[in-house]
């Protein structure tokens, strides 16, 4: 199995290219997975606000580590093509449970975040978060497979710092995981075009945009030079409001 989901990894992080990249629906369960595939795509990602959202659960680690892995395990059997999970902040497992888990259910990447939900939601030092980064490629490269590693920092989100000079640190914080062992670099926010394309520059890896669906295209974010697109839970957001007013015509 390690050969194969090595190879699939493999596959998977040479979609990164920026300029010309990588578009991964998020999903959160096997007909979303499904659909994504027959639609054309060639890799995607397991959302956890998505995914917990699909069973009742809140975001935030609400849902917990092996539900999420239950999730993924039915998606992977689904489609054949690479899947990469958002384990937010860890679950507060150790790095080789979690490298362990996503292997077991056949997940070849995963994102990373710097929120610590289970300690009231404080962000991590940037040291800190990127020790965080190189044990668990360490647990990676131990088990056998280099899972993608999406290191993301919620600086924008949180809003934490004197905005003037946030992207600075953001690209300071990102530099370090990049230095641990990671693959692409997730300065989430709703970033304009100008601010997407100076984190691109300025990055020594891919770096993923978050996009919505239904208002922005491949078109927005290729000449900004970003290697890997996702949606967050924006995508089941859209199709819940499509359903919301097909229902509303029925009462």
């Amino acid at each position: 199995m390690s050969e194969l989901l090595s190879a699939r990894a493999t596959a998977f992080l040479e979609l990164h290219r920026p300029g010309q990249p990588a578009v991964l629906p998020t999903v959160w369960d096997a007909w979303s997975a499904e659909l994504s595939e027959q639609a054309g795509f060639l890799g995607l990602t397991v959302g956890s606000h998505p995914a917990a959202t699909s069973i009742g659960k809140p975001d935030n680690e609400g849902l917990t580590f092996d539900e999420l892995l239950t999730r993924v395990a039915q998606i992977t059997a689904k489609v054949d093509i690479p899947v990469s999970v958002d384990i937010e902040s860890g679950y507060g497992e150790t790095p080789e449970r979690l490298v362990e888990g996503l292997i077991s259910v056949g997940a070849v990447g995963f994102n990373i975040e710097d929120t610590v939900h289970s300690e009231g939601g404080r962000l991590r030092s940037a040291q800190e978060h990127a020790d965080l980064v190189g044990a668990l490629r360490a647990a990676s490269e131990a088990a056998g497979v280099h899972l993608v590693i999406n290191a993301r920092t919620d600086l924008f989100v949180k809003q934490v710092g004197d905005e003037a000079d946030r992207v600075e640190r953001a690209i300071a914080r990102l530099k370090l995981c990049a230095d641990a062992g990671a693959d692409v670099l997730y300065p989430v926010g709703g970033h304009d075009g100008p601010t997407w394309a100076r984190l691109a520059a300025e990055l020594p890896l891919p770096v993923n945009a978050i996009a919505f669906p239904e208002k922005q295209s491949l078109a927005d974010f290729s000449p900004l030079g970003v290697g890997r697109i996702s949606f967050g839970p924006r995508l089941q957001n859209v199709l819940g409001e499509q359903i919301t007013r097909i229902l509303q015509s029925w009462k």
